[in-house]
């Protein structure tokens, strides 16, 4: 059961205008009356004064510069435009005037009216300039700063030490090295750098080049700074966290102090914030602790570095327990903290917990901001409440584009891409323009509810609206049509990819790669192979893993073999698809060699784990270490066996032989058996003749499949061998004589990378019926071998349907595929007996391999043995 956040009066529905800030209290009416009332009593006063320019009354600089400067502390672009117009009225107009226009629009908000009045200026002073800048800087448009600044220069103006410092912070927001070394020499011959007073352009250098990752160079100028207060302090402590060099950052920390400059809440902080953003959140806390026990008290910035490097390291119930120790220290919290407390509400999919959160936001008047209002549709749409998150999305009254992409994502998450469409296309009307986001978050919804060719229709008209696609765009075209199990298609577009130079990233390999696990890809996994090593992808762990599994499926152990043996930090998924490919390819003893040697490694087992382990023991006969293992993993290694290990079990059991046994696995289970356990008894059944527990085992898996024409035509087979059918038998053959499945055998064969199908019953063409022809005299006595209570379920004996796809398939793999190659045959159904002792034998007497995958395990053919070992 969750527990609720200690915040009082928490439960509520969602509030109906939700963002909008709260009435003030009664206590404080009174103060903001008379706040408001004074200043409507000053704009009352300059708009009356303003009118009167406005008709005709002459007035003098001074008077004039006054008027806009109230424009500026009112904040009111329309009354300062109103000046303007009347700037005929000034008596001795002169340059001061006109630069005080420029600082009136640049800090009202309108820097390109302040460009229009800058640009007409006859002369421009530094303090024009300085008002251009620093509007700029403002609204951190730091490339126009810059430009500011080479212009500046080219008029022969010098710097004063304030602007030293924005076009410093404007090279280092835009990495621009070349003009913060220029600053840096310029200072230097300005005498900039020689007094304490002006230790602030020191530090701004310092920070320059430690944004534009010039460690050494920050590091070299710090050393010979002949006055470091707090901020230079900061500045380079902050300068090694940014490069990720925390303990030297923390050594800096411990320097600092010894000098005699105790570190402020800043210090602190920029060192808290640091150890997060790395994921060493428990250093994080403990330096929180030491932060506290040296009298400077957390403020909310803290407190909120914490909550959030909790949430992004998935720690999300310890996030929300500190938002509770936070309120308890009396820290208010602030936007930022809500909008990352909501995001882990969204992340746990709690409802109830975001509820809460939401109606403390509105209390601390924060649910009014973008921040938390777009945390909010994100929390709602994710937790499946559209409706709410409608109601918070209205309510927001300056929505940005991620306010948009989060709606349209919700709803095309909930599959109502219609809806969420139909927003896509009123997003631009109403002024905001649609990113490469807006657009992936649409193919990614088409995508998801298999709507694939409107998700590539505006994949196209994205390109044709000059919107440049990123790998973003292509990976969720990618993953989305491989998920739908279109493998084909989804290995063309990765070719599309990579055809216009769009560099791959985890993703994409992570999405193609299992649409290659088949054997006719292998060529496919060395192109993609080849990709990964080109892009700089083979160190990712996640990508390792999945070529090993992937090289494995494609019957090229040898590969994956070689890349885990590249892994230099493997983990449980690198031993357990290692392991995996072992047994798949009947190489029990390695498997169990690679089991041992992943716990001598100190990596303990998972359910998959042993359920692979199990399978291995099965494959090698060791029916008595299988049991060992079953019987100690409770003890051992803390896991309760599933229904993966009973199938496992009667598997363990029944390729031995030891049939009885099997059942009593089944009967002695603690949970109801799945299809997985009796198709596992099936398979023990058909091999060794057994129609009594064949008869069981179909009876329970046709109640669980009534559609199963495999099982159907079993229960005709069965009957036909025993010559009589039970009540329960006759009922489960009538219910499904009606509306079944059918299945044909089909064969898919590689040659010269291309695909040819080959499919049971249809006749050989005239170029391949010698050599078919010649396959069947060469396996004919194949067929003496086997009694008649055989019990194959896909295909019936070569005598009755005449024709099999794999015998097609490897009389056109012996006349096409070089015989130092190996033939690689996937089939849609299980192989029949006859053909698997026929492949056997043209193993041997060819001397060819062949890899032949089947619904059931992979064959692998070779000297006239299988390594499935006939039991399949």
């Amino acid at each position: 059961m969750e527990t609720p956040l200690p915040i009082a009066e928490s439960k509520i529905s969602v509030p109906k205008p939700s963002l909008r800030p709260q009435a003030p209290s009664k206590s404080s009416n009174s103060l903001h009356f008379s706040t408001h009332l004074s200043h409507h009593r000053l704009h009352a006063k300059l708009q009356e004064a303003i009118s009167a320019v406005e008709h005709g009354s002459s007035i003098d600089s001074g008077a004039y510069i006054a008027l806009l400067q109230s424009c500026i502390d009112s904040g009111s672009i329309d009354l300062g435009r109103r000046l303007h117009s009347s700037i005929g009225s000034v008596r001795d107009l002169n340059p001061f005037v006109v630069t005080k226009l420029v600082s009136m629009y640049a800090k009202c908000g309108s820097l390109d009216d302040a460009r229009q009045v800058f640009a007409g200026m006859r002369e421009r002073n530094l303090f024009a300039w300085s008002a251009m800048i620093n509007g700029c800087s403002r609204e951190h448009r730091w490339e126009e700063v810059i430009d500011l600044f080479s212009e500046m220069m080219h008029e022969g103006l010098l710097l004063d030490k304030l602007l030293f410092t924005k076009i410093l912070q404007a090279c280092a927001n835009t990495g621009d090295l070349h003009t913060g070394r220029l600053l840096h020499s310029l200072a230097v011959r300005g005498g900039f750098l020689n007094s304490p007073v002006e230790a602030h352009v020191g530090n701004a250098i310092m920070a320059m080049y430690a944004k534009c990752g010039m460690l050494d160079a920050a590091k070299n100028f710090f050393r010979k700074m002949a006055v470091r207060d707090l901020v230079s302090w900061n500045s380079i402590i902050s300068a090694h966290c940014q490069c990720g060099v925390n303990e030297e950052a923390f050594r800096l920390f411990r320097r600092m102090r010894d000098e005699g400059i105790e570190p402020g809440v800043v210090t602190w902080n920029i060192l808290i914030a640091s150890y997060n953003h790395l994921g060493n959140t428990d250093q994080a806390m403990e330096l929180m602790r030491q932060m506290e026990s040296s009298g400077v008290a957390p403020d909310v910035f803290t407190w909120t570095s914490l909550i959030s490097g909790f949430v992004q390291n998935n720690r999300i119930n310890e996030a929300l327990d500190l938002f509770v120790d936070m309120q308890l220290a009396g820290v208010q919290p602030n936007g930022m903290t809500f909008a990352c407390l909501i995001s882990a509400c969204a992340s746990l999919k709690s409802l109830r917990k975001g509820k809460e959160l939401h109606s403390y936001a509105v209390k601390r008047d924060s649910a009014n901001s973008v921040l938390v209002g777009n945390a909010l549709v994100d929390m709602y749409a994710k937790c499946g409440n559209l409706e709410d998150a409608e109601r918070v999305f209205d309510a927001i009254l300056e929505r940005d584009v991620f306010t948009w992409n989060t709606m349209i994502g919700g709803y095309a998450q909930a599959g109502s891409c219609g809806k969420a469409y139909e927003l896509f296309c009123k997003m631009e009307d109403s002024g905001v323009l649609r990113n490469v986001v807006s657009w992936n978050v649409m193919i990614s919804g088409y995508i998801q509810n298999k709507v694939e060719d409107q998700a590539q229709e505006l994949f196209h008209r994205m390109e044709r609206e000059g919107i440049r696609s990123n790998t973003a765009s292509w990976n969720a075209l990618i993953a989305g049509t491989s998920g739908n199990g279109h493998w084909d298609k989804a290995l063309s577009i990765f070719h599309q990819m990579q055809s216009v130079s769009v560099k791959p990233n985890s993703v994409t390999i992570l999405s193609i790669l299992p649409a290659c696990a088949n054997l006719v890809s292998a060529w496919k996994v060395k192109e993609i192979h080849a990709s990964i090593l080109h892009s700089g992808l083979d160190s990712d762990l996640a990508i390792s893993n999945c070529l090993v599994d992937t090289y494995s499926k494609t019957g090229d152990l040898d590969s994956a073999q070689m890349v885990f043996n590249g892994i230099s930090s493997k983990d449980l998924i690198s031993w357990n698809s290692m392991i995996s490919g072992c047994i798949m390819h009947g190489n029990s003893q390695v498997a169990v060699s690679l089991f041992s040697r992943m716990k001598e490694e100190g990596i303990p087992p998972n359910h998959a784990t042993l359920a692979k382990i199990i399978d291995a023991y099965s494959l090698s006969g060791a029916v008595n270490e299988g049991k060992d293992l079953i019987s100690s993993m409770a003890e051992e290694y803390q896991l309760s066996p599933s229904m993966e290990h009973y199938a496992g079990m009667v598997h363990l059991y029944g390729r031995s032989g030891r049939l009885r046994e099997a059942a009593e696995v089944i009967e002695e289970m603690p949970i109801e058996p799945d299809s997985t356990v009796w198709n596992a008894l099936l398979t023990a059944a058909r091999v060794y003749g057994n129609i009594k527990l064949a008869s069981l085992a179909a009876e329970h898996l046709i109640k669980i499949n009534p559609r199963s024409y495999k099982l159907h035509r079993l229960l005709l087979r069965i009957q036909a061998l025993s010559g009589k059918m039970s009540e329960g038998l006759k009922s489960l053959k009538s219910q499904t004589e009606i509306n079944v499945d059918y299945t044909y055998g089909c064969c898919w064969l590689e040659v010269e990378n291309k695909v040819h199908a080959f499919i049971t019953g249809v006749k050989p063409t005239q170029g391949l019926e010698v050599k078919y022809n010649s396959l069947t005299e060469e396996t004919k006595a194949v067929s003496t071998h086997f009694p008649d209570t055989n019990l194959d379920t896909e295909e019936d004996k070569e005598e009755v349907s005449g024709i099999h796809s794999e015998k097609l398939a490897i009389a056109f793999a012996l006349k096409n595929v070089p015989s130092f190659r190996r033939m690689r045959i996937i089939k849609s159904v299980r192989m029949c007996t006859v053909c698997h002792s026929a492949a056997k034998l043209i193993s041997k007497s060819r001397r060819r391999e062949i890899l032949l995958k089947d619904p059931s395990c992979l064959h692998h053919f070779k000297d006239g043995k299988c390594s499935c070992r006939d039991y399949w």
